[in-house]
């Protein structure tokens, strides 16, 4: 296999919200390097239909905002993190309407000019404060920072490439403090890697979603930076709390499609396929409870009643609202023969997001010097046990701008370290697809399974021991054949999977996303404790 280099001063692997912020505030440091594996619109960003979560509204407040946030994380929020993601959220908006980016707005005999932003509301949220672009939130933020990037000549983008490793000064046989000096990447087309040499590196590479059989996220989403950070010595934390949507699509012929908080925070409700309210006796916020609560009601209601999905219903309100409010859901459905102003919709939960990941501090900054993370890859104590509704892509432009001033700040190496090629194994086998796609089946299946939404200590045992072997053989696999995209991912999703059981397995509790059925409740001495998982050095 091919192998080439690329010297830059900032290496960014993933293009979502979070990586493309941070490209733009330190393009002026140098050369600054986007790798992503498919399109470079192609991000978990680029699914989030809901909205950014920020206080624009003089009927709300900083301290709702706050408190909010504190109330869904289950007591494991860092407050102070909270308040600095909360409070620099306005700043960051207005950064994003002047790239272009231009949210929903409503007619108001209040506002001068007749018009405001139209603030929808979600779960677990006492105000309205989502700013949104119809139900395309993510996609339109994607243009709005792409068209920034393309006048940007400092900076490059890298399609179609995947990362294999992140390149240390320890892995080098270099003293002192471990460093990240870059990544080894696969260029898909030309079936090479590249040399990344970078004096710095940021993963904003998003979730893991498809580590479990059903999930609202695209196929990208393989956990690739939280095990790339692993295997390079950085700390990985809280990967316990997964929190699933309450309401995917069901549907033979849909895939991952999320059906948005934002239907239920514009009256929609959860209903019994025999059309019955479930969630009254559960929360008082019916179906607009924290995701939690609901994904695990609906759960129980399904095993209950022995039905494969429940209902969302928002057949009350006016079909030319609904059609206008959400054109992407209610024309995705009525491709699948659903006219969500005459039927309810089939929902189940589903994989959403990450709210554990690589440790950092609100600044991005990991425990491996010259390497930051910031959006789903990363931990900064903002989530706690349980993201509130719309919070990420906040949390992403927040702590984007904080490691962009971070690494603006200080002085970055000169890149005078030898880095050897990257040496692949020469064999090939004609049986690597079905290989690949058994074991990827059987840990998807296994996740659901067992570390799905309601756990036990037994399952996770049996998943523990299961995972186990599989790495073993994925980890010999990898080393005696040429890498490829499939089996780079899956050598990432089993690592992950480990990750994911063993912090399940250390929280003797429940709490927010992690419900065991041996602990049912909180434990107080877990309160403000991280489940922070280390690689011992080899």
């Amino acid at each position: 296999m091919n192998n080439s280099v690329q010297k830059c001063d900032v290496l960014i692997l993933g293009s979502g919200i979070a990586g493309l912020t941070f490209a733009l505030k330190v393009a002026s440091r140098g050369r600054v390097c986007i790798v992503t594996k498919k399109h470079r619109a192609e991000s978990n960003t680029n699914y989030a239909q809901g909205g950014v979560a920020a206080v624009t509204s003089k009927e709300d407040s900083f301290e709702m905002h706050v408190r909010d946030t504190l109330d869904a994380g289950a007591g494991l929020c860092n407050e102070e993190v909270v308040r600095t993601v909360i409070e620099e959220g306005p700043a960051r908006i207005a950064e994003l309407i002047e790239l272009g980016m231009r949210f929903t707005e409503r007619e108001t005999k209040m506002a001068a000019g007749g018009r405001e932003l139209d603030l929808g509301k979600e779960g677990g949220h006492s105000k309205r404060r989502i700013l949104h672009a119809k139900d395309v939130t993510g996609r339109e933020i994607e243009k709005a920072l792409l068209a920034a990037i393309a006048k940007r000549p400092a900076i490059e983008i890298f399609e179609d490439h995947i990362g294999i490793d992140l390149i240390t000064s320890h892995k080098l046989g270099i003293t002192g403090q471990n460093r990240c000096l870059g990544a080894h990447v696969l260029d898909k087309q030309r079936r090479e890697v590249v040399t990344f040499h970078a004096g710095v590196v940021l993963l904003a590479t998003g979730g893991c979603g498809k580590v479990y059989l059903y999930t609202t996220n695209p196929d990208i989403a393989t956990g690739d930076g939280v095990a790339m950070a692993y295997r390079a010595g950085a700390a990985i934390a809280n990967m316990e709390f997964i929190q699933f949507h309450p309401t995917c699509l069901y549907h033979p012929k849909a895939k991952s499609f999320l059906i948005s908080e934002a239907v239920r925070g514009e009256g929609g409700v959860l209903k019994t396929i025999g059309g019955a309210e479930f969630m009254d006796a559960t929360h008082p916020l019916k179906s607009l409870a924290p995701r939690d609560i609901v994904a695990r009601a609906i759960d129980s209601e399904m095993k209950r009643s022995g039905a494969d999905h429940v209902t969302l219903d928002i057949t009350h309100k006016p079909a030319r609202f609904t059609m206008e409010r959400f054109p992407n859901i209610y024309a995705t459905c009525l491709q699948y023969g659903l006219d969500i102003t005459k039927v309810p919709i089939p929902v189940v939960p589903a994989a959403h997001y990450q709210c554990g990941g690589v440790l950092t501090n609100v600044d991005g900054e990991t425990e491996l010097a010259g390497l930051y993370a910031v959006g789903e890859v990363a931990c900064t104590g903002l989530h706690g046990a349980n993201r509130l509704a719309s919070n990420s892509l906040l949390e992403a432009l927040v702590c984007a701008n904080r490691a962009a001033q971070s690494v603006l700040r200080s002085s970055v190496p000169s890149n005078k370290e030898r880095i050897p090629e990257w040496h692949s194994g020469n064999a090939s086998n004609p049986d690597e697809l079905v290989v690949v796609s058994h074991n990827w089946d059987e840990i998807r299946r296994m996740m659901w399974d067992y570390v799905g939404i309601v756990r036990t200590d037994k399952r996770l045992r049996r998943a523990q021991a299961r995972i186990a072997n599989l790495q073993a053989e994925i980890q010999a696999y990898y080393w005696d054949f040429i890498v490829t995209n499939d089996l780079l991912e899956l050598r990432n999703i089993a690592t992950v999977v480990g990750l994911i059981i063993q912090c399940a397995l250390e929280r003797r509790e429940s709490r927010g996303l992690h419900y065991n059925l041996d602990y049912l409740d909180p434990n107080p001495d877990w309160s403000k404790r991280d489940t922070i998982v280390r690689k011992i050095p080899d």
